[in-house]
């Protein structure tokens, strides 16, 4: 097992790009730089680049509506370059709100844009010629306006021609096709307990169709770390992330992570957090969270107790445990858990 940690979007990300450059001698294994609708991760993952030499350096995630699938190579390959082999091309569908409202982009079609996505990064990692009519032609024919398009393949020639392609995906549909293609998986709000109930079959599914040439699914999950006598208060700083999730990413009906919360078995609560979450009252919604939610996403406890909850997340095939580090020795954290790994 690896360890990795977020980088979040909402911050100065050059203060967050010292602070994971601090942690890579302490042991980490990888960063996911998220995306959203605030600055473009592409960006920020070169700056990374330059600023460590060791740790894998991931996009977590980039949405397959905004950019062209050719794009997204691009950007893969590119980064894989300046990076020194070290690239993780984190993909997904985000969900609709961003993808209409901010980019503008009907949310149509999410897995076959997922698949198509994946097999032309692959493609032209490879430098083959594409021609390729789906949901994106390649080149663009002339019934559809085009008129000097022609057949081409990348440029450059990149430094890897299967960089890992990792999808973050909840629905079962969705989940059995990223056990079918990807090199790893990207679930959120991951409770590894209930973890197969939620999404067992979907993962033997997608596992049954696999080529075996991929190797085994790699998955990353994980949640708050902090180790101590008194380190298990730090799993209400949950209750922010989990609310906001499940009451407030996406209108009602249309939120993947409730849904997800309600496939836990928490379908009252969900309800709950999400109404007042919509109604603005955000503080109760957070409190509105279930203890136990808080507690099986994070690893906070004394030191035995955290140990067992490595496992637990490696007995649900975790292989990547993405953690967020509480407290002032965040690198201390990593090392102590690096060591147990």
């Amino acid at each position: 097992m690896e360890i990795s940690v977020p980088l979040s979007y909402a911050g100065d990300p050059r203060e967050g790009c010292d602070q994971i450059a601090a942690l890579e001698s302490a042991g980490l294994d990888a960063v996911w730089v998220a995306e959203a609708y605030g600055f473009d991760s592409p960006t920020i993952m070169g700056y990374l680049a330059a600023r460590t030499t060791r740790m894998r350096i991931g996009a977590g995630i980039l949405n397959v509506y905004s950019r062209t699938p050719a794009l997204i190579a691009q950007t893969g390959a590119g980064l894989d370059a300046v990076s020194g082999g070290r690239a993780l091309l984190g993909l997904g569908a985000s969900g609709p709100q961003v993808v209409e409202g901010w980019h503008g982009k009907p949310y149509d079609k999410p897995l076959g844009r997922t698949r198509e996505t994946v097999e032309l990064c692959r493609r032209i990692w490879k430098r083959e010629v594409i021609e390729h009519h789906g949901i994106t032609d390649m080149p663009l024919p002339k019934e559809k306006g085009g008129r000097l398009g022609k057949p081409l393949k990348i440029l450059n020639r990149p430094v890897r021609d299967t960089i890992p392609v990792y999808v973050a995906s909840l629905g079962p549909a969705n989940v059995e096709l990223t056990a079918e293609i990807a090199d790893g998986w990207l679930p959120t709000l991951f409770l590894p307990e209930k973890a197969d109930a939620v999404w067992g079959s979907a993962l033997a599914a997608g596992r049954a169709k696999r080529d075996p040439e991929l190797g085994p699914l790699q998955t990353v999950a994980g949640g708050l770390l902090a180790i101590g006598e008194d380190a298990s208060a730090a799993r209400d700083l949950a209750r922010p992330q989990i609310a906001l999730y499940v009451g407030g990413m996406g209108a009602k009906g249309k939120n993947f992570y409730n849904d997800l919360a309600v496939a836990y078995g928490y379908e009252e609560e969900a309800a709950k957090i999400q109404d007042l979450y919509l109604q603005g009252r955000k503080k109760e919604a957070e409190a509105a969270v279930p203890d136990e939610f808080c507690e099986l996403m994070s690893l906070c406890g004394p030191e035995s107790y955290v140990r067992e909850r490595v496992e637990a997340f490696r007995a649900a095939g975790v292989t990547m445990l993405n953690v967020v580090p509480v407290g002032p020795e965040p690198a201390k954290l990593i090392e102590t858990v690096k060591n147990w790994l």
